[in-house]
């Protein structure tokens, strides 16, 4: 009888556990991934590069993989790269003439792919404290607070790219008006291109729908955008205090996101380019699967999702990160190349690769591997 117990339990804990996913990995399979990813683009890609939001990004990821395993030769792959950026984005001294619309030159200071790099110096800063890595964040971010628009914040991108800076610069300085103009720059970026009944975000005010549709007529939310936003949302409410006026607005935004990312995930793992239309750009993508899958492991692990909700689909995806976005040789493959869109009929394969793409698998395992330590 008691041997019949046993089984019967057997039975029902793997007939549970077959209905949470796959049995999660190892912590040594994930640090190996971790580990072969970020070599193989560290010795393929020289740290010497600009500081513009690509290659920013993806120090967002080595950095999370510092944090974890204080390696410090990946730390200093990423100080030398602060370093020949002198510690800036867009480099102009003459604030009458900096912009924060499109631009790749050195007057678009205020623009949130120049200040994206101002999360790796905040965070090398904190690992050694020297005035010379934050000031010019801090420069440009206050100079920005000081003027009336609230409207730097216009596509989805933006959302990654500065909102954690805010919340970084608030635990450095205590300024309180960095938690006030995130939630200003917020409410502006969230009345041009939030659907409130799907609870996503379209890339812009240009891809707003019926403005804009898929090849089948549907809403179009691109899902290295919504990406953005979700890891952005994650990463501000690591560092924003509980009980702060707005980390209730912040995770309700965040928790709604989490649901419907969960209903446009693929069988198999991925998320398709058009969230809510699989057949316009069909096919696995790894960016804006990595961003889904780190912030949907980022809030089991911090108690803000059900474990038993969400635990499927991040397993699931990281399962398609690592089976297929993950090459042999450490190559992250299946990254859309840079774009601000779905596109029918691009190729994406296992030989498209891209910096943004190898810093959100980084992120992705860093938060697996802290999932499977608890």
């Amino acid at each position: 009888m008691k041997n019949k117990r046993y089984c019967i339990l057997s039975l029902l804990l793997c007939t549970w556990l077959g209905s949470q996913g796959q049995t999660p990995p190892k912590s040594t399979e994930v640090m190996d991934y971790i580990e072969k990813a970020n070599t193989y683009w560290q010795t393929k890609n020289s740290a010497e590069v600009n500081a513009f939001w690509d290659n920013a990004a993806y120090h967002t990821g080595n950095m999370e993989v510092v944090a974890l395993t204080k390696n410090e030769t990946f730390r200093k792959y990423s100080e030398d790269w602060a370093n020949f950026n002198q510690w800036k984005g867009a480099r102009s001294t003459d604030k009458a003439k900096w912009k924060y619309k499109y631009g790749e030159t050195d007057e678009y200071v205020l623009f949130g792919d120049w200040q994206i790099c101002f999360q790796t110096y905040i965070d090398l800063y904190l690992i050694k404290p020297e005035d010379h890595k934050i000031a010019r964040a801090i420069e440009v971010m206050e100079y920005e607070m000081s003027t009336p628009g609230n409207d730097y914040w216009w596509w989805a991108d933006g959302l990654y790219m500065v909102m954690p800076v805010m919340t970084k610069l608030y635990k450095v300085t205590g300024n309180k008006q960095y938690l006030d103009k995130l939630s200003s720059y917020y409410d502006y970026a969230e009345s041009i291109m939030f659907d409130k009944k799907e609870k996503l975000y379209y890339r812009d005010a240009k891809y707003v729908y019926p403005k804009h549709k898929t090849i089948n007529g549907k809403k179009d939310f691109w899902a290295r955008g919504d990406g953005w936003v979700f890891a952005g949302l994650a990463k501000i409410l690591k560092d924003l205090p509980v009980n702060s006026p707005v980390h209730k607005k912040f995770l309700g935004r965040y928790r709604g996101m989490a649901k419907a990312i969960l209903d446009s995930q693929q069988p198999d793992g991925y998320w398709t380019r058009s969230m809510l239309d699989k057949d316009h750009a069909p096919g696995p993508e790894t960016s804006g699967t990595a961003f889904f899958t780190y912030g949907l492991l980022w809030g089991i692990n911090n108690g803000y999702l059900k474990e038993d909700i969400y635990r499927p689909a991040a397993l699931n995806g990281w399962k398609y990160l690592t089976e297929v976005a993950f090459q042999k040789n450490g190559k992250i493959g299946y990254v859309q190349p840079i774009g601000e869109k779905a596109i029918p009929g691009q190729i994406v394969d296992a030989g498209s690769t891209a910096n943004f793409g190898v810093g959100a698998f980084l992120l992705a395992n860093c938060e697996m591997y802290r999932y499977v330590t608890r």
